[in-house]
């Protein structure tokens, strides 16, 4: 969620920085699949018996099964994911990986983390936004769609900003492409080049 709270420290701290970097994230309203996703994840813990209103005494089943789901369903990218299991055996070997891993998480500690999301909208306040921005998207985000337009009309509103949108292909990860920075350590060294430096 940090680049959601790039955006919102842009505008809460506008004096703060010379230059912003949100990745993955979108400066709007928290709707459509993304929300959507986030919610049924929530709901599939909350309804699990084992959950009991938050008073379990062991962590419920359903918080591991909840969190691999919408990991597969919200990163990873279509095309790397049919460069790495184009088989139902290589498929199915990914799955079992991500349900034996570790998940040291708390439940409760975990529906407030990504149910503390559902307000999120930084919309409202771009237009209060003085360091130069540089948003990094991928194409194949699944959380952040670049084709909904909505990351690129929000932009509008960032006096000094640009939208970098990464190709989709099979070494990007659809919502984890920018945790690698080969995909744009060329257009962050130019931003911090270029930033206006304010000074303290």
């Amino acid at each position: 969620m940090g680049g959601m709270h790039a955006w919102l420290w842009g505008e809460r701290y506008a004096d703060y920085m010379d230059a912003l970097v949100p990745m993955a994230s979108q400066p709007t309203a928290m709707a459509s699949r993304n929300w959507m996703l986030r919610r049924m994840m929530l709901e599939i813990i909350r309804n699990d018996p084992d959950y009991n209103s938050g008073n379990y005494t062991t962590q419920p089943r359903s918080l591991k099964l909840a969190a691999v789901f919408f990991g597969i369903a919200t990163a990873g990218g279509t095309l790397n994911y049919q460069n790495l299991a184009p088989t139902h055996q290589l498929a199915d070997k990914l799955v079992d990986d991500r349900l034996a891993a570790p998940m040291t998480a708390d439940t409760n500690d975990f529906l407030l983390q990504w149910g503390s999301s559902a307000d999120y909208d930084a919309s409202p306040g771009l237009d209060k936004i003085q360091a130069s921005v540089l948003a990094i998207n991928a194409a194949d985000d699944e959380r952040n769609p670049p084709e909904t337009g909505v990351t690129e009309a929000a932009m509008k509103s960032v006096k000094d900003g640009r939208l970098f949108v990464i190709p989709a292909s099979t070494q990007t990860s659809g919502h984890s492409t920018t945790a690698n920075a080969k995909f744009y350590v060329q257009q962050l060294q130019e931003l911090l080049r270029t930033a206006p430096q304010r000074g303290m």
